[in-house]
């Protein structure tokens, strides 16, 4: 018996006696055309399919293999092979009788087959004819997870991969595969990308079969594994004295490893690499290139059709912060930008969202559309890390909305992130979206059942970026609980707006950092400081905030036009962004007419209270939910509440002391 829920595919039973009518009499016969019924990938489709509609709508589904010719029948599901579509893609058609899936593979055809599952399950009207085909080539899941069972910025329990130095293959890793199949993931990356110690032996004999089996299990659904790599393999795995990416004796380990491996895991996907960062060694340390680096292992791999992943996570964390030139946020691109058209043609760098660190507000990174001649996929954390660990409630996909859509003027038009990193702007075909992900073993997955909207929301989005937050939301909740429709838009609303809450109890109009260091939550506001300089938000008695202009570190001269113009005018920029580009006076006047300390004290004042109306709305439905999943979410949103209550107190009362300035509504200030 299983201790696990099945999130948003728990198929519950449509109890709307119209949307019963509406398709019943239309899926009790699955018609087969050119997909083999048992090819794995094919056959977890239908069991899928035939699984959620006898828990739905009761229908007992017949699949018929092999259908030849024209089919007569009107009241049927057909699912037939479409060479003319998109790979991965599918087009599905409903007339109100018949619905045809059509896809050109398998992975289309069983996305479809998901999509036919979740029209029922929202009950939607029978008429459609939608060309569904990926927005991304590559849509991927980073876990963080360990061998030792732990997981580096885990917020819902343990790995469900790695316990005790052993590698799990159970009924738990089908189920994760079923659900992330299920919004169009097609890729995973199994461990940390900070491999050490025995992590570095999933290349070994040790744990070549059961990776394998991981592999097949992914591969059934669609989903191909990967594997974090230590760039210092050859000097912890092989005892040699260098990882130097130009010594032949370097490259020559690796070609045997690398044989090695895929001679025991055929199917393997390729290799997430992180190097040369936060203490990692790297191409740097033997004066290298980061394309020398990545290329040495892209050629290795190139002859098993993999991919080497390489991120740009990439900055010295001992430089020297008091020159008022150096500049954290400057580090991808002055370290990634040079060597543009330089990797090979199955490197694909994988660049955060932001310049700095998956903050709850900061600019794009200006490497997006900055390397037109290299394969570019985007990097965001559905892991909580900076916005609340899975305790507050934070929806992100409004975030990732504002990534994708951000302009970045590389070009006239096509230029978006989105254009980006699905290969539009540029033509590339090893590019795409990924995302550190927020599942453990806690029987709920993400530790705040709230917080599997952002799981399901990525890959949503990865697969559509045209999608909006809200109908995302609106889909996952209608997936996930069985509610009635005005809980459904409590929910929602809730999700809606809990970023922006987030953000006004946080940290103030772009300035990030301000958090405990080491565990990332809860509010100190000089946590982060570095040499005499100060602290990443650089506040004195005067003012706060990073000149990054010309006259600071220059870090917007980064961008295109006129995005470097805007940032660098302080009566231009963005207002959610300005401390992240101006020093400002406490007295600074916004848009809104307030002053910069006025701003800070309301935001706060304003964001705890919200919270404590997120907790009365949740409260006001809780006869409509399971009594376990309302004690979890109850139970953090009282964490939440004080947690707010802590930002705000410490953040008002911490300016207050700085400027001297008094809060102009006269509330108490500690």
């Amino acid at each position: 018996m299983k201790n696990w829920t099945d999130l948003w595919l728990g198929y519950h039973k449509v109890n709307v006696k119209k949307a019963d009518e509406l398709y019943s009499k239309s899926v009790g016969k699955v018609y087969l055309e050119g997909f083999l019924e048992d090819e794995s990938i094919c056959a977890n489709a239908i069991k899928e399919l035939t699984h959620g509609l006898k828990q739905m709508i009761k229908v007992s589904v017949k699949i018929i293999s092999n259908a030849g010719g024209e089919i007569e029948e009107e009241n049927a599901v057909v699912i037939k092979k479409d060479d003319s579509i998109k790979k991965q893609g599918y087009r599905y058609q409903d007339n109100g009788k018949r619905i045809t899936i059509s896809a050109p593979d398998e992975n289309g055809m069983l996305y479809g087959v998901f999509a036919l599952l979740r029209n029922v399950a929202m009950q939607k009207e029978r008429k459609a004819d939608e060309l569904c085909e990926p927005s991304n080539p590559l849509r991927m899941l980073n876990h963080w997870d360990n061998m030792d069972g732990s997981i580096e910025r885990g917020y819902s329990g343990e790995s469900f991969f790695f316990k005790n130095g052993k590698i799990m293959t159970g009924s738990r890793i089908v189920d994760y595969a079923r659900m992330i199949a299920s919004v169009g993931i097609n890729g995973v990356v199994i461990n940390n990308v900070n491999v050490k110690g025995a992590a570095t032996y999933l290349i070994s004999e040790r744990y070549y079969l059961n990776v394998k089996k991981l592999a097949e299990i992914f591969g059934s659904y669609g989903i191909s594994l990967y594997l974090s790599l230590n760039f210092a393999a050859p000097i912890e795995m092989g005892g040699m004295d260098s990882c130097d990416p130009l010594d032949e004796n370097v490259i020559l380990w690796w070609k045997n490893k690398v044989w090695e491996v895929f001679n025991h895991i055929p199917n393997l996907g390729g290799f997430l690499v992180k190097a040369d960062s936060e203490g990692r060694p790297g191409p740097f340390t033997y004066g290298r290139t980061q394309a020398e680096g990545a290329n040495m292992l892209a050629d290795i791999v190139k002859e098993y059709d993999a991919t080497i992943i390489w991120r740009c996570f990439v900055y010295n964390c001992t430089q020297d912060w008091r020159d008022t030139k150096t500049d954290r946020a400057r580090a991808a691109y002055d370290n990634f930008k040079p060597s543009d058209g330089n990797y090979h043609e199955n490197v694909v760098l994988q660049i955060k969202n932001g310049p700095m660190d998956f903050q709850i507000r900061e600019p794009v990174s200006p490497l997006f559309g900055a390397l037109s001649s290299t394969n570019e996929m985007l990097e965001v954390q559905i892991a909580q890390e900076y916005t609340g660990h899975q305790i507050d409630i934070c929806y992100l996909i409004p975030m990732f909305k504002e990534i994708l859509n951000f302009r970045t003027y590389c070009k006239d038009e096509c230029d978006t992130v989105a254009d980006v990193v699905s290969g539009r702007t540029f033509g590339n075909t090893c590019c795409g979206f990924s995302a550190v992900t927020n599942t453990g073993d806690d029987e709920n997955w993400t530790g705040n059942d709230m917080a599997a909207a952002n799981l399901y929301g990525f890959g949503r989005l990865a697969f559509n970026t045209e999608l909006s937050a809200e109908e995302i939301a609106r889909e996952w909740v209608k997936l996930t609980f069985n509610v009635s429709k005005e809980a459904e838009d409590v929910i929602v609303n809730i999700l809606m707006n809990s970023r922006e809450i987030y953000e006004e109890y946080t940290s103030p109009l772009g300035i990030g950092w301000m958090v405990t260091p080491q565990t990332h939550y809860g509010c100190s506001v000089d946590g982060y400081e570095y040499s005499r300089w100060g602290t990443y938000h650089r506040a004195d008695h005067l003012g706060i905030g990073v000149d990054r202009t010309e006259n600071g570190t220059g870090y917007v001269s980064q961008y295109f036009e006129p995005n470097a113009s805007i940032f660098a005018d302080v009566n231009k920029c963005p207002e959610e962004l300005v401390l992240f580009f101006h020093h400002l006076p406490y007295t600074h006047k916004l848009h809104s007419g307030k002053t910069l300390i006025q701003h800070i004290y309301d935001t706060h004042f304003e964001g705890y209270e919200r919270v404590l109306e997120m907790q009365k709305n949740l409260e006001g439905i809780k006869d409509e939910l399971d009594q376990s999943v309302y004690d979890r979410v109850s139970g953090r949103m009282n964490l939440q509440v004080a947690n707010a209550r802590e930002w705000c107190d410490q953040v008002n009362s911490y300016f207050y002391r700085k400027s001297g300035i008094e809060d102009e509504k006269g509330r108490k200030i500690y």
